[in-house]
């Protein structure tokens, strides 16, 4: 058996990513215990191919800090962690499962509830 992560909040702010993230967190999680991920929410949208972010300056400031969970979720699925999104919240935010990363796996919404006691253990991060 294996692991399984819930991630339903998506980004909450350049410092927190600028120390340690929760997709980074499962890369030892994963290392240790075996992992999938269920991406719930506005945490979607990290399974959605696309550009990584461009720093930016605010004022005179440059902001490099910025959270790129996709590259976390990408290095997690080249580890062999099984990725899966849920459809209707992909619908909900106007996004196509034709705009997934590949290995994403599209599921229906509640369909791992019932699969729970499938894992040992549940994280939600």
């Amino acid at each position: 058996m294996t692991s399984l992560a819930i991630v339903e909040r998506a980004y909450r702010g350049a410092v927190e990513v600028a120390y340690f993230d929760a997709l980074f967190l499962g890369i030892e999680i994963h290392r240790q215990l075996g992992l999938d991920v269920l991406l719930r929410g506005e945490a979607v949208t990290y399974a959605v191919d696309g550009p990584a972010p461009e720093p930016f300056l605010v004022g005179k400031r440059l902001v490099e800090t910025l959270d790129a969970p996709r590259a976390d979720l990408l290095r997690l699925r080249d580890l062999g962690v099984g990725i899966r999104v849920e459809r209707e919240d992909l619908a909900a935010l106007g996004l196509g499962e034709d705009r997934l990363i590949d290995g994403a796996e599209p599921v229906a919404a509640g369909e791992f509830a019932a699969r729970w006691p499938e894992y040992d253990r549940i994280f939600f991060l």
